[in-house]
């Protein structure tokens, strides 16, 4: 099982830190499908992997100066006292009521994906007082959502950002920031009631290293942003409907 899962958390990492996004997305069905529990295991194991995978992207991302630094520091900040919040949320929700709400989130951020894979990156940035207003307000909500279903809440942050104004690769890499702050705060709302198996999160968590590295050094150099979201979109699309089966 450890094989299986590092391998999976592998080729999810590297493909989600292209995004910024962490890898939550699909790290939690991934472990919910391999038998282990939903509040103990998955959510925790899901926020702190994702918090990981967005803190080792920042390098890449950091050295090709493509993160907003300033503007994204209050959204950080949202999220990172919001997260929190979500996580001493989920211990009062059904199993249930948390997977129907995961697939749900999963099924928004597939559909605007693709609706925007094929248009051109924007041209001009809200000004930045308006855009650290709206944007910590949306953050704050992501911390809240991403927290509880152990997420991130990339998926919110990430369109946000465009909206907003940023080109692809500089709102991959500005989500990546404002992730890794909502991650671990959210992680540490999990972690009093986490069941931790040492092996299998040592070689997750190397294995994450490795493909966040690979992911977001292919992203600032090479790759086109177009192709990347039509594959994030369907892909979870797939995840969606396999939740819901």
């Amino acid at each position: 099982m450890i094989v299986w899962a590092t391998l999976l958390i592998f080729l999810v990492s590297a493909v989600f830190a292209m995004l910024g996004l962490g890898g939550g997305m699909l790290y939690v069905p991934i472990f919910h499908w391999l038998g282990f529990g939903l509040k103990n295991v998955v959510i925790p194991l899901g926020l702190l992997l994702n918090g990981l995978n967005t803190l080792i992207a920042l390098i890449p991302y950091g050295r090709k100066r493509l993160v907003d630094w300033t503007g994204g520091l209050p959204m950080a900040l949202a999220a990172l006292v919001f997260a929190p919040v979500g996580a001493l949320v989920a211990p009062y929700v059904p199993d249930r009521v948390l997977l129907w709400l995961f697939a749900l989130a999963v099924i928004v951020a597939a559909v605007r994906t693709l609706l925007v894979a094929g248009k051109a990156d924007p041209t001009e940035l809200m000004p930045l007082k308006r855009r650290m207003l709206v944007g910590g307000i949306v953050a704050a909500a992501a911390g809240f959502i991403g927290g509880m279903l152990g997420i991130g809440g990339g998926f919110i942050i990430g369109p946000m950002l465009m909206w907003v104004g940023y080109d692809t690769k500089r709102a991959a890499a500005t989500t990546a920031y404002i992730v890794t702050f909502s991650s671990f705060s959210g992680f540490l709302g999990h972690v009093g009631d986490m069941a931790i198996n040492w092996p299998l999160l040592i070689a997750l968590t190397l294995a994450v290293i490795v493909a966040s590295l690979l992911g977001s050094s292919f992203m600032a150099n090479r790759a086109k942003p177009s192709w990347v979201k039509w594959f994030y979109g369907l892909l979870l699309l797939g995840v969606a409907v396999k939740l819901v089966a």
